[in-house]
């Protein structure tokens, strides 16, 4: 077993799989790695509103580096990687236990949207109360909002001068950008305002980090099928936490 020091070894180390890369930000502050044979983990504090461990590679190497990572980070680490993956995984650890799955979706540089016709745009710091108030009355339970640690900045589109959609570049690596806060007002819903907005950000997260990313519910076919069609490749994943 090793530790990874450097954005360069841990490229090497997995391949480059964007959900490890973006897991382990930039390694530092807190953020560490390590590998095993044929797997890898790496994990960061607060990252998305949770501590985090991308799981990668070989099972049987996978448990060890997990029991090592949680010893060294601490029980509040969720593991987090490829379904069958994790729960073998869990199923090996005492105490692991699965919390869920959702969808992993990234997008490369090579498969980019069409530039997006419309007055789309980066929001400056005054609109943060609006977006907060069209977070909380359509997407409360958005993980990204104005202010906190790791959100940079969002983008938004209005119609008739009401803020109409948002999506934000939150929590990104230096080579994965993560798109997150997703949110169009109720009554504006069914003009493809979303796709407008998250295409846009899309292209502009590409532009900045080479790649963009985005986690979404698995029950959210609508949201899904929107993402697919600005080009994100889909990965089924499961989260799992120390009980």
């Amino acid at each position: 077993m090793r530790q990874l020091r450097s954005l360069a070894e841990l490229r090497a180390a997995c391949g480059d799989d964007d959900l490890v890369m973006w897991a382990a930000q930039r390694l530092s502050g807190g953020s560490r790695a390590w590998a095993l044979g044929e797997a890898v983990v790496a994990g960061s504090p607060g990252v998305s509103r949770h501590d985090r461990l991308a799981v990668w590679g070989d099972a049987s190497s996978a448990v060890a580096l997990v029991r090592h990572a949680l010893g060294e980070l601490g029980p509040t680490y969720r593991p987090l990687g490829e379904v069958e993956l994790v729960r073998q995984v869990a199923g090996k650890l005492e105490g692991v236990r699965e919390a869920g799955e959702f969808s992993w979706m990234s997008l490369s540089g090579d498969r980019l949207p069409s530039a997006v016709a419309g007055d789309v745009g980066w929001l400056d710091d005054g609109a943060a109360e609006e977006v907060t108030r069209l977070l909380a009355a359509d997407a409360p339970h958005s993980y990204a909002v104005p202010g906190a640690p790791g959100v940079r900045r969002w983008a938004g589109v209005r119609v008739d001068g009401v803020l109409a959609a948002v999506a934000a570049d939150a929590w990104p690596a230096p080579t994965v950008g993560l798109l997150a806060g997703v949110a169009t007002r109720a009554s504006l819903r069914g003009r493809g305002l979303g796709g407008l907005v998250c295409g846009w950000v899309s292209r502009e997260l590409v532009a900045s980090y080479g790649r963009a990313a985005l986690m979404v519910d698995d029950a959210n076919v609508a949201a899904i099928g929107v993402y697919e069609r600005l080009g994100y490749r889909r990965r089924r994943l499961l989260a799992a936490y120390v009980a």
